[in-house]
């Protein structure tokens, strides 16, 4: 069910990118909306070849505002994780899901950025300076 302010190019969006994901080549990624509600997704996130998160899976939830495109996705890490840029709680501190958010932007795009993250944390950029401290001692 959509938020009661949502507009028809925020559905025409969302079903547009239900669509691309089907064509899409995912790989070991999984992004899809809940059955019942075009507004909350979940993702899985394996973690890369060669990192310390390999082996590992990560599930991510998204929630879309009433205005999204145009308003970023808000994103959490369900599964707990040690990382300078995901706080205990799982928010994530990437500047796309900030001040660098555009429309142009697609669910599926954000994910592998979240996927890439996972292999080269910004340290310029915490949510927890002591993992900072950790990983630059």
């Amino acid at each position: 069910m959509p938020p009661p302010h949502a507009t028809a190019t925020t559905l025409k969006r969302i079903h547009r990118e239900i669509a691309d994901l089907k064509k899409e080549d995912l790989g070991s990624i999984k992004l899809a909306p809940s059955d019942d509600d075009l507004f909350r997704w979940t993702a899985t996130i394996p973690g890369p070849d060669g990192s310390v998160y390999e082996g590992g899976l990560f599930h991510v939830d998204i929630i879309l505002a009433h205005d999204y495109p145009f308003s970023a996705p808000r994103m959490t890490f369900r599964t707990r994780i040690y990382h300078m840029n995901i706080n205990e709680r799982g928010s994530i501190c990437i500047d796309i899901l900030k001040h660098n958010w555009s429309p142009a932007l697609s669910l599926f795009k954000v994910v592998l950025s979240l996927s890439s993250l996972l292999t080269d944390p910004n340290p310029k950029d915490p949510l927890d300076r002591e993992e900072v401290i950790v990983i630059e001692d």
